[in-house]
């Protein structure tokens, strides 16, 4: 079973290499979206929010990542807060991410897709808490 990642083989002198998992990456990813004003969360889908009932809370929830040789390609599922411009919101977290992954691990990361899942008002996000 092999480690999907992303390995850096830059260095002057041979003395190894430096391998970045998916999951740093997607950890990285999610807590620059989570930075950005107007989100109120990361949404995991049915399986993440059944793992986050049961207390396994995971940094890297709502986010998919695809690494290439030097490259990354990201997808955020957003859960933002009633009443944001949801267009200005899901550019703010684009480019939060976009330079936080950049200046983290050396990848060029090419997209940033941004899915928003729900709207919360702060009633839904007092319950979702409980």
């Amino acid at each position: 079973m092999t480690e999907k990642g992303f390995t850096d083989e830059r260095s002057s002198e041979d003395v190894g290499s430096v391998r970045i998992s998916d999951d740093v990456v997607a950890v990285i990813a999610g807590l620059a979206a989570s930075e950005v004003e107007g989100v109120v969360g990361m949404s995991g889908g049915l399986v993440g929010d059944i793992g986050e009932m049961l207390g396994k809370r995971s940094l890297s929830k709502g986010v998919k990542v695809e690494v290439g040789d030097r490259e990354a390609a990201l997808d955020l599922f957003v859960i933002l807060e009633y009443g944001v411009r949801i267009p200005e919101v899901a550019q703010r977290i684009q480019e939060n991410v976009k330079r936080a992954v950049e200046s983290m691990t050396g990848l060029n990361v090419v997209e940033v897709n941004i899915h928003v899942q729900a709207i919360s008002t702060s009633e839904t996000h007092d319950e979702r808490v409980r």
